[in-house]
């Protein structure tokens, strides 16, 4: 077993190398001596042969390549080979029912939380919450992965070679969107065939019950902070996971519905968008190869003529053309009428004071305050309703106003003075 810190510093002493060898693991599974030797190479030409042999001989014993069983062919590290994919990007698709199961395992966890809830079993409800936070933290991880492989897929199919047949391009995009696009689909729906969102809805609610119920109980602090902080892990997961499906469904669906033809110019720029997503806009942009050439593209874009306002003017003066002059009605001043109508509120409720009580509101404003408006009128009427020093109590029978212009609906207000 390789010491973890000879790992990690031979990672960092060879890095270029060993990103080039997990790159190239997508197409060869087992490498030779030479072709890692040729890497080497690749990467770091001014080193001579000797020194190429030093290299590969420090990564074997670091245990970044491992000789292959009955041959001396070598491998990368299957830790090795994950952990330099998820830092570059360079995950392979996975599998629809990996993550199935997963979301499955929720509901098995949130039963074993409530039944240790039930039960006053504090470690079993602990288990079943550590449980929740591994497979929310594995979920997203896996969403993560994913949503770059599926960008990975579409930029490869988009940046291919024009002349290759269209088919031949997006075989491997329509693959994705039916073996993992698709069943992802289902388990993600909102309705009842839905399980994602279920199973996490179901999660977060027993959470936030284990929490209050400790609050109550009182809990030690530490077993409610851990409640706490992997209810918000359910959140955020409901959030990531409808944000991954929404961005699949976009990368993939134009390719598969549409299988747009693309030219040179989008295949540049599709290949450019995808080492910057990987390099960085920096690194991206500052690599100069012998095939970054400008691509080139027309302007099909046609030419419209029309008459300047010159020949107009020449025109109507030849046809002694007199225009006619159109008066536009003004509004008359005065005949709008006030925006806000005075009405002296204190009066109004100095009146209805002495009146108390009273059962129905709206009907004693409009018997004592017909005059005014109907929207002043039902302003004064929902603002007494919250007068604090009243009681006031709505009848469960509604009746029928009516007032100057309109017809107003409306449960009855009995307003008295409070016992």
């Amino acid at each position: 077993m390789a010491n973890p810190r000879s790992l990690v510093y031979a990672l960092y002493t060879h890095w270029d190398t060993v990103e080039v060898l997990v790159r190239l693991s997508r197409e060869l599974a087992v490498l030779t001596t030479e072709q890692v030797l040729g890497c080497i190479a690749k990467v770091a030409p001014q080193m001579d042969a000797e020194a190429q042999g030093a290299a590969v001989r420090t990564m074997v014993n670091a245990d970044i390549l491992q000789p292959c069983a009955r041959s001396s062919d070598l491998q990368l590290n299957a830790y090795v080979l994950d952990f330099v994919r998820g830092l570059t990007r360079e995950h392979e698709l996975g599998l629809a029912a990996v993550l199935q199961a997963r979301v499955a395992a929720i509901r098995v966890a949130t039963e074993a939380l409530n039944e240790g809830m039930q039960g006053a079993d504090m470690d079993r409800a602990r288990g079943a919450a550590n449980k929740l936070a591994e497979l929310f933290r594995q979920i997203s991880l896996q969403l993560d992965q994913d949503r770059h492989a599926l960008l990975e897929l579409a930029e490869d199919a988009k940046s291919a070679d024009a002349s290759t047949p269209i088919a031949q391009r997006y075989r491997r995009v329509l693959e994705a969107y039916d073996h993992y696009v698709e069943p992802m689909n289902q388990m993600m729906d909102t309705g009842p065939q839905g399980t994602f969102y279920r199973y996490l809805e179901d999660a977060e609610r027993s959470l936030d019950l284990a929490f209050e119920q400790l609050s109550v109980q009182g809990g030690l602090y530490s077993h409610r902070l851990q409640l706490r902080q992997v209810a918000h892990q359910a959140k955020e997961l409901r959030r990531f996971g409808r944000l991954i499906a929404q961005q699949c469904a976009d990368t993939v669906l134009p390719l598969r519905e549409e299988m747009r033809q693309h030219n040179a110019l989008t295949s540049a720029v599709s290949l450019l968008l995808g080492q910057v997503r990987k390099r960085g806009l920096r690194r991206a942009l500052s690599r100069h190869t012998a095939n970054t050439a400008m691509p080139v593209w027309r302007n099909e874009r046609g030419f419209r003529l029309q008459l300047g306002d010159e020949v107009r003017t020449v025109m109507a003066a030849a046809q002694q053309y007199q225009p006619q002059s159109v008066v536009f009605p003004q509004d008359e001043p005065g005949n709008a009428p006030p925006l806000l109508e005075h009405v002296d509120e204190a009066a109004i409720r100095q009146q209805l004071r002495s009146s108390l009580p009273v059962d129905s509101l709206l009907d004693w404003l409009h018997t004592h305050h017909g005059h005014l408006r109907d929207a002043t009128l039902l302003r004064l009427f929902h603002e007494l309703q919250h007068e604090d020093s009243w009681h006031i109590e709505a009848c469960e029978h509604p009746e029928t106003t009516t007032l100057q212009t309109i017809r107003v609906l409306h449960h009855p207000h009995r307003v008295s003075i409070p016992a």
